[in-house]
């Protein structure tokens, strides 16, 4: 007989043992129906910090091209400046 379910061991320290089971109990569950339920939870966070992460990314982008339009138009003569002061934080604040 076939199952979706993957056997897999993992090792808990006693405290985190004792507390599975004890919220397990309160629940009338398994401990292991309290990890899968725990790591769907864990899994569906992921799935949104992700998203989050490229939204992020698309507005930091978005304000970079923004400002580096705006600056070339009206601003060329303090280009070089700017990205010469850029190239010295990155450096100062995180060494690249």
């Amino acid at each position: 007989m076939t199952t979706n379910f993957r056997h897999y061991n993992i090792r808990l320290e006693r405290t985190q043992w004792d507390r599975l089971v004890e919220i397990a109990r309160s629940q009338k569950l398994t401990p292991a129906d309290v990890i899968r339920a725990a790591l769907d939870s864990f899994l569906a966070t992921d799935d949104l910090l992700r998203s989050s992460q490229r939204r992020l990314a698309r507005i930091s982008e978005f304000q970079q091209l923004a400002l580096d339009i705006i600056i070339r138009e009206q601003f060329p003569e303090y280009r070089d400046r700017i990205i010469a002061e850029t190239d010295k934080r990155l450096e100062q604040y995180h060494g690249a």
